[in-house]
């Protein structure tokens, strides 16, 4: 099929709804104040087709949305559009056919050959058939470092994870707290596995993460992660507070040196006015890898028996990766693009560090990608247990080689 015939298509699907305007409700658990403004650019952009986005925010994280919005889909109360993470958490929902079928939208916007990488398009593909429109590309592995604390603690701001190590003691003893980290499991295991790949480097990780071998899991590579877990764990000790924006902004307020968190920290510090490379700055791959992972998030559409609301939802889809869209929401939100074809030269020097990064090709999959959520889950659970407390690094990680020796 020739790309003019497939943007034809597309604006075919686009514009099926117009003649009458639909109220679709689209849930997702972005509330923070940088999350907000990004997810406004969808609601203004389906708005502005004549369509109404009716808002469900879920406060909390996914950890606490996801079981929400799949007890509404199973419970018979679905919604029109819902976010999650492309990976595997809503392969159970599509095998019972209780997710909408966007092959003909994908095909009709030629998806095959935009979305970069092409590992999130596959993630939303199951038995040949598309079943989500990724969004955004978001990474987890960045440090972000206050230079408001560093000038109060007299030091040059760190190039890496070592560095930032090495600078814990001086933070302190100017009253910052090296390192903020709000008390979520997920939170906790999001910095456990940007710390695994600095410390214990790509080939271990992927063997654990991707090929599952808990004898690596278990083999001295990651007895040095987590024994720089349990360090890093130390740092974070006076970092009393749970939501992960909270410590984002003991960073932006110079309360704290450090924080570990994905790319979506941008969005905080841009609502809060910061300019990178003067009051903060973002190292991808804790200075150490050029690498990043490729999660992130996608919309899916539950399946519902009213003709015109399948066909808004088609319209809607096809809408959340146009170009103008993709740009706008992803320079509020401080991820990228899931197009390969879009000028993003508007963006910021923490988000041109990512584009580059992928440019060469230094990707590597999510954790969503890669274990399901159940997995996921157990997990995060132990990285709670063993941030909050005292566990020895040893059993954390004996415990976590079973988890995936286990895994599925």
């Amino acid at each position: 099929m020739k790309l003019t015939t497939k943007l034809l298509a597309a604006t075919a699907i686009m514009s099926a709804s117009a003649v009458s305007a639909v109220e679709l409700e689209v849930t997702h658990w972005w509330t923070s104040g940088g999350e907000a403004a990004a997810v406004g650019k969808f609601a203004d952009a389906w708005n502005a087709t004549g369509n109404t986005w009716v808002d469900g925010a879920i406060a909390g994280s996914g950890g606490t949305a996801r079981p929400i919005i799949i007890s509404r889909i199973l419970g018979g109360d679905p919604m029109a559009a819902t976010q999650l993470n492309h990976g595997r958490q809503a392969e159970e929902l599509i095998e019972a056919g209780m997710m909408l079928d966007l092959t003909d939208v994908a095909e009709a916007g030629g998806w095959t050959d935009i979305v970069n990488p092409s590992s999130l398009l596959d993630s939303c593909t199951l038995d040949g058939k598309i079943y989500c429109v990724p969004v955004n590309i978001h990474s987890a592995q960045w440090l972000w470092l206050s230079h408001d604390a560093y000038e109060k603690a007299g030091l040059d701001v760190p190039a890496d994870w070592n560095e930032f190590v090495a600078s814990a003691a001086a933070l302190d003893a100017a009253g910052v707290v090296p390192l903020a980290m709000g008390q979520q499991g997920w939170q906790q295991n999001l910095a456990f596995g940007a710390i695994t790949i600095a410390v214990a480097g790509l080939d271990a990780w992927r063997d654990v993460t991707v090929n599952k071998n808990a004898d690596t899991a278990r083999g001295p590579e990651y007895t040095a992660v987590f024994e720089a877990v349990a360090n890093a764990r130390e740092l974070a000790r006076d970092s009393n507070v749970q939501d992960w924006n909270q410590a984002t902004n003991m960073v932006i307020t110079g309360m704290a040196g450090a924080q570990l968190m994905g790319d979506w920290a941008q969005g905080e510090f841009s609502v809060a006015g910061q300019i990178e490379g003067q009051d903060y700055s973002c190292l991808p791959g804790l200075g150490l890898n050029a690498i990043l992972d490729t999660g992130g998030d996608a919309f899916y559409f539950p399946v519902n028996d009213d003709p015109e609301i399948t066909a808004a939802q088609k319209e809607l889809a096809a809408l959340l990766i146009s170009p103008e869209v993709q740009v706008s929401f992803n320079l509020a939100k401080g991820s990228l693009p899931v197009r390969g074809d879009i000028d993003m030269a508007a963006a910021n020097g923490c988000m041109q560090k990512g584009l580059g990064i992928l440019a060469d090709g230094g990707i590597l999959p999510s954790g969503d990608q890669s274990l399901s959520a159940d997995t996921q889950t157990q997990i995060e659970d132990l990285m709670a247990e063993f941030w909050s407390g005292d566990m020895p690094a040893a059993d954390a990680q004996a415990r976590y080689a079973d988890l995936i020796a286990s895994a599925d």
